[in-house]
């Protein structure tokens, strides 16, 4: 299997790296049969800054079609901009060098956009979430006309959890074997295990029952070191979210203090051109100037 380990990869995308996989993926998830020989490039976008993915997965398909999907455990309500902002710049990738102001017309690959969702609550097998539920609504302006919907993105979620869309999981080796990867590590998890001793006893309960044999066997450390990444990943946005949310209490308080202390030096100062003394005056508030 393929794959640049130049950049932090998740398991997913890291499993699915690999062009045939991916074009036997795009097969289970539209139910089509797709001929060995047809093209697929990988497209993905990268920050090198960071050395870290920007999405997880995105591919053309012969030049005429390109393929988002994003493999998430929590269903984002804003994944449909998401996937619009991520288009934008594989766009930009896709045509290079080429001037879009020219007044040659520039043929561009169709999108497709997926979610597949494998998180602990529960889910449909499929969902849609699209752009335009979130837009807000401009009624308040009285328009003589209609305002209509000039620009819509949909996203297909699919729910690839143990015994959902098992069609579609069964047409996809590697998906099938993905799912029930994580389905162990869901079970040991339950049986009182902590997450990291539910990864590793997942790891090699794979390895020894064919479940993504080729990859867990040959890179079973370099898997584990995977999953703790986006384990750690995902704790540290939670605690970056909770801290940015109690810095905005703490700025909030102090910028409180500051308007307070403003409206008594203003209340101060009012006072002493009414002809009160600074004594006087200490005494009616009992603050100190200072």
């Amino acid at each position: 299997m393929k794959s640049n380990i130049k950049f932090k990869n998740s398991v997913f995308s890291y499993l699915f790296s690999d062009p045939d996989i991916l074009r036997e993926l795009y097969c289970a998830l539209k139910g089509v049969t797709l001929p060995d020989d047809i093209p697929v490039v990988i497209n993905t976008l990268d920050d090198v800054l960071f050395m870290d993915r920007i999405n997880d997965i995105s591919f053309e398909i012969d030049g005429k079609l390109v393929v988002l999907i994003e493999h998430e455990s929590t269903v984002n309500p804003n994944m449909a901009l998401r996937l619009l902002m991520y288009i934008a710049r594989i766009y930009e990738k896709i045509i290079g060098g080429k001037n879009i102001y020219s007044t040659k017309k520039i043929f561009i690959p169709q999108p497709e956009f997926y979610v597949l969702y494998n998180g602990f609550d529960p889910y449909p097998d499929e969902a849609v979430l699209k752009l335009s539920d979130l837009f807000m609504n401009p009624d308040f302006l009285e328009l003589t006309e209609k305002t209509r919907n000039v620009l819509e993105l949909e996203v297909k979620v699919l729910n690839i959890n143990e015994g959902k869309n098992e069609a579609i999981v069964k047409r996809c080796g590697v998906l099938a074997q993905y799912s029930a990867f994580v389905s162990k590590v869901r079970e040991f998890v339950k049986e009182g295990l902590s997450r990291e001793e539910a990864m590793k006893k997942a790891v090699y309960y794979c390895r020894d029952h064919d479940i993504l044999k080729e990859l867990v066997a040959k890179n079973a450390s370099e898997v584990l070191n995977m999953l703790m990444t986006e384990w750690n990943w995902d704790d540290a946005k939670e605690v970056w979210q909770r801290e940015a949310r109690e810095d905005g209490i703490e700025i909030g308080i102090e910028i409180g203090r500051v308007e307070e202390r403003k409206k008594e030096r203003k209340d101060f100062l009012e006072l002493l051109k009414s002809g009160k003394s600074p004594e006087e005056i200490i005494k009616i508030y009992d603050f100190d100037e200072q």
